[in-house]
């Protein structure tokens, strides 16, 4: 698997004490550190075998397999070198199950993020010696400025390139994406003949009163090196509106935390945690039920930000006009075509996933804008495990950036 707990991505080998020197330069997360340039590297003076432990265990983590990072480190060979092995030499010397070789050996198998190099954090010039004392809080102001200036470069797979996330939104037009201002979905078709209709979705983004005043209590924190994996005492509750009132929010409404395509939505929403912090934006996992042990697995895990509970149901409900949608396994699922290949796609990960909980209140997504600005995108998850292209996403984040610093 992925974790983005900092302590299990560095894991026993040579990076392991510098975790201090990667935080007190803001480079304080996973997704933030497999960013790290050449460059970056240089800076920090790290050695030629920590430079080559880093691409190794960011190579790992891209494909979910950081569970054979420690061995494979201590073997003392490079990437290039472990990629050219044969499949025989892989298995038997790092334990590598059959599927893991194959997506070991596929270069092309993981998305990855490329930031524009005017977003690299600043004062580089300056020897390690001053890490601590250079990142204050001017620095950390000059780096969220440069940090706005980022476009949209992603890459989701082999087939998608960094020009093609601003067009996303009309290519999804195009394809029969429904898009209908900022309320978005995948189709659906009917099933059994038409026995059983597509779930219906709502036209019209959620009315702000609808999830101003609904009831949170936080669950986690946002991950950091050191942080407890749940808030020890029991936080008071919050209104939702106290979420987005000094920062626009990417808010991931969780159908169940123990499903493996929940969990596939939530890794790879963070694992682009860079890019919105570049934009300005904060991201929180919405749950409507609490069970202890199943908020322990997924966060940090599957995912590092902030996670609340909606136990109320108030954004699942605004996700349906009012009402909940829900939709049982056997006609969600067992005939749904759609469903099934959402499953398969996310089983590739090698996630583990459990059926703790209720499952049947589909999720989705909603963009915030700061304040009152009300409700920017809504993604509604009409067919188990759809999720919002990330693209897409970014690109209402964008232009949300864009209006606020024109205004």
């Amino acid at each position: 698997m992925g974790s983005f707990a900092m302590e299990e991505f560095v894991g026993d080998g040579v990076l392991t004490g510098l975790i201090p020197r990667f935080v007190a330069v803001g480079w304080d997360n996973v997704p933030t550190l497999k960013m790290l340039s050449s460059e970056d590297m240089d800076w920090l003076k790290l050695t030629q075998q920590q430079k080559e432990a880093l691409e190794l265990r960011t190579y790992l983590h891209n494909r979910c397999l950081i569970l054979y990072a420690d061995k494979m480190e201590a073997s003392r060979r490079t990437l290039p070198e472990l990629l050219s092995m044969s499949t025989l030499t892989l298995s038997s010397k790092f334990g590598m199950k059959r599927r893991h070789v194959a997506r070991f050996v596929d270069r092309e198998a993981a998305y990855k993020i490329a930031m524009h190099s005017s977003c690299a954090p600043p004062a580089k010039e300056e020897s390690t010696s001053c890490v601590a004392d250079s990142y204050n809080a001017s620095e950390s102001a000059s780096r969220k400025k440069n940090l706005h200036k980022l476009e949209s470069h992603l890459k989701l797979n082999a087939d998608f390139d960094e020009s093609t996330a601003k067009a996303v939104l009309d290519l999804k037009l195009n394809e029969g994406h429904i898009f209908k201002g900022t309320v978005a979905a995948v189709p659906s078709e009917t099933r059994l003949c038409g026995c059983i209709q597509p779930t219906p979705i709502v036209n019209d983004v959620a009315p702000y009163s609808s999830i101003e005043k609904v009831s949170l209590q936080k669950l986690t924190p946002e991950y950091k090196v050191g942080a407890q994996h749940l808030v020890k005492t029991k936080a008071p509750p919050v209104k939702a509106s106290d979420l987005w009132a000094e920062k626009p929010t990417v808010l991931l409404c969780i159908r169940r935390p123990g499903c493996i395509m929940c969990r596939a939505e939530a890794h790879q929403l963070y694992s682009r945690k860079p890019i919105f912090d570049a934009l300005g934006f904060q991201l929180v996992a919405v749950l409507h039920e609490q069970i202890e042990p199943e908020v322990r697995e997924f966060w940090p895990r599957y995912w590092g930000g902030m996670v609340v509970l909606d136990q109320t149901l108030g954004f699942f409900k605004a996700l349906g006009g009012g009402q909940l949608l829900k939709e049982n396994f056997f006609t969600g699922f067992v005939l749904n075509s759609r469903a099934i290949a959402n499953y398969k796609a996310a089983r590739a990960t090698g996630f583990g996933h459990n059926f703790r909980g209720e499952g049947e209140v589909k999720g989705g997504m909603f963009v915030v804008r700061t304040g009152k600005g009300g409700v920017a995108y809504q993604f509604i998850e009409r067919n188990f495990g759809d999720w919002a292209p990330i693209a897409e996403v970014v690109e209402i984040c964008r232009q949300i950036q864009d209006s606020t610093t024109h205004d």
